[in-house]
């Protein structure tokens, strides 16, 4: 036993040298075929992101279109009920409407409201250049603002873009009292 050789795990000295060696064997020297693969890998990873950053633009454009033409498709249809409508508002208010014909106008009525158009312009109500067409003016006795006297046809707008403005009378104040 006594004459047992020394293990190299023992002797520190082997220890340092085996783990330089190994240190060396693990860090080869850098094969030219590994930093060609490897920059071909960050071309494809870069390709493959800027192809899906195309992909979700296009998507983006592609849901962006379908709705525009949703909403023209929609715009077209409802304009040519307009007049459709605007003799239901005329027979309603010659009380010309009742029964069948009754329940069908309000249907559509409400088919197109649900769509998001809107009839509006009332007597009284604030005139307004880019809601109303004034055909024809009064003075009224008065101050403030011009307002409506009279609506000869009603307008419409469809998710509050004014497809038709409101025909209408508009009153001008004079300025003047109307006490007398």
């Amino acid at each position: 036993m006594h004459g047992a050789p020394k293990r190299a795990a023992d002797d520190p000295a082997v220890d340092a040298t085996d783990e330089q060696a190994a240190a060396d064997q693990a860090q080869p020297e850098p094969d030219p075929r590994i930093a060609e693969l490897e920059q071909a890998y960050e071309e494809r990873t870069n390709d493959l992101k800027r192809l899906q950053a195309e992909y979700v633009n296009y998507k983006r454009r592609v849901d962006r279109d379908r709705d525009l033409a949703r909403v023209a498709g929609v715009e077209a249809v409802v304009a040519d009920l307009l007049p459709v409508l605007d003799d239901l508002r005329t027979a309603r208010q010659h009380e010309e409407l009742s029964g069948g014909f009754k329940l069908l106008a309000e249907e559509l009525e409400k088919v197109a409201g649900k769509y998001g158009l809107e009839a509006y312009g009332a007597k009284d109500e604030p005139f307004d250049p880019q809601l109303h067409d004034a055909l024809m003016q009064a003075p009224v006795p008065g101050s403030g603002e011009p307002t409506l006297l009279d609506v000869m046809q009603v307008g419409y707008r469809l998710k509050g873009r004014v497809l038709r403005p409101a025909r209408v009378a508009v009153g001008m104040p004079t300025g003047e009292s109307d006490a007398g």
